[in-house]
């Protein structure tokens, strides 16, 4: 049977002082880990756990099975890997703090917004500079909702839908991204300006994506869902999912790699709420500085998701405030760098409060001498 392995952090330290230097920075951002435990499957079963921190990951490394080393190294070297900033036409988005994207949805049938967005323009217009105003690093347009059961969208209507909103968001000075797994939408999204594809089935819906995406040169985001179908949340399969997910990242990341997208242009998404049980939904969010692994970006979809009303008394998506912002906040503490949400001004403050912890943190040395 075929080995795998694993580099998980499992604790973080306010800063690398706190440990006298023992901490890795994880992706180059504001959150330092301090234990890792590094995990060996066989067979979809885990064989070994060790725990290892910087002084020691060496020597863990090192008493791996030979055909693991190399992965072993690559992952540890990915998990301090500094991302360089996003340049999305005029606009500069630093990956070395939380982003907020903003969620703009053109649909009829979206789970939290159907219809509010599509049928009124000026609603639509207001909301996406209320959005931009608010802090919103990117604003992603959609125009197909993936929520279970949704019916598929024909690409001229998806075109249809979003280019307009694009059009106004990019005049108003907007980084956008456009949320679709149709090269025709993705290359009208292109044409009027949209700076990042970001594409639930990982360009695997259609096969003349990637090679599209490829040619844009543009920013990716690959997110993990089941399906490969029509419908995204088909089919799950599961052994542990927390490290299911990394494996089909990772062979997202290099299949977009090997099709000639510059690996510094792809961002992952563990993609919550696709084709995944509460249970394994947590279990991705618990284990989310695992994926820094890879080497990527990261950006988290989590809000007003149906895990929070699965644990709020059955809430309706517009009540989900509150549980978003608390996985916002495990996003942030877990290093991940584009948060995409509904609430934009409650996130964004949310994350400047966290940053002005972190910030706090990294200059409190506990009334020691420097």
């Amino acid at each position: 049977m075929s080995q795998s392995v694993y580099i998980q952090p499992i604790t973080t330290v306010t800063g690398p002082q706190a440990v006298e230097g023992d901490a890795v920075r994880l992706a180059g951002g504001m959150v330092y880990a301090r234990e890792f435990a590094v995990v060996v499957r066989e067979g979809g079963v885990v064989t070994s756990r060790r725990i290892a921190t910087k002084a020691t990951m060496g020597e863990v490394i090192g008493g791996l099975p030979d055909a693991l080393g190399g992965e072993a190294e690559a992952q540890w070297v990915g998990l301090a890997k500094v991302h360089q900033p996003l340049e999305l036409g005029g606009r500069t988005v630093r990956l070395d703090q939380p982003q907020v994207m903003g969620i703009l949805n053109v649909t009829p049938d979206s789970f939290s917004d159907g219809g509010e967005f599509m049928d009124d323009p000026e609603t639509m217009k207001a909301h996406a500079a209320k959005m931009h105003e608010a802090g919103a690093a990117i604003i992603d347009i959609g125009g197909e909702s993936t929520r279970p059961g949704a019916k598929a969208v024909w690409e001229g209507e998806e075109v249809k839908r979003v280019v307009p909103a694009i059009e106004h968001c990019v005049a108003m000075g907007a980084a956008v991204s456009v949320d679709t797994r149709r090269p025709a939408v993705m290359e009208a999204a292109l044409e009027v300006g949209a700076h990042v594809i970001n594409d639930v089935s990982a360009l695997r819906y259609d096969p003349r994506s990637l090679e599209f995406a490829a040619s844009s040169g543009k920013p990716v985001v690959l997110m993990h869902a089941p399906g490969t179908g029509e419908d995204l949340h088909a089919d799950p399969d599961y052994t542990a999912v927390a490290f299911d997910v990394f494996d089909m990242l990772k062979d997202a990341r290099d299949r977009a790699i090997g099709a000639g997208i510059a690996a510094d242009r792809v961002v992952l998404d563990p993609g919550i709420g696709f084709g995944k049980t509460l249970a394994d939904n947590l279990a991705v969010l618990n284990a989310l500085p695992m994926y820094h692994a890879l080497g990527c970006p990261l950006l988290l979809g989590a809000s007003r998701k149906r895990m929070i009303g699965a644990l709020s008394n059955e809430v309706a998506a517009h009540e989900r405030v509150g549980g978003s912002l608390t996985l916002a906040q495990l996003g942030m503490d877990a290093g991940v760098q584009l948060l995409r949400v509904h609430d934009v001004f409650e996130t964004v403050q949310a994350r400047n409060v966290w940053r002005g912890l972190r910030d706090a943190a990294l200059t409190d040395f506990g009334g020691l001498e420097a």
